[in-house]
């Protein structure tokens, strides 16, 4: 990801077992705050699966997805403006 570019990132409220997004370098924040974990880091790099070792949830690369879309669509976070 180049410098200073926004790293979307994931949240897993619904207790879903795997999410697909579109991005393959992102965060994992658990769930929504308060109840969120430490928001980590993930990268896919050739890959197309990861699990968050916080939370356990499975993302799954998604090529048709946005790099902040998600299914289910709830699982991506937007920062507050």
């Amino acid at each position: 990801m180049a410098s200073g570019s926004h790293t979307p990132k994931f949240r897993n409220d619904s207790g879903e077992r795997a999410i697909r997004i579109g991005a393959k370098e992102f965060k994992c924040m658990g769930a929504s705050p308060p109840n969120d974990h430490p928001h980590i880091f993930l990268d896919m790099g050739e890959e197309t699966e990861i699990v968050c070792p916080y939370c356990s949830t499975l993302y799954t690369h998604d090529s048709t997805l946005g790099n902040a879309e998600a299914i289910p669509a709830g699982a991506a976070w937007a920062e507050a403006s």
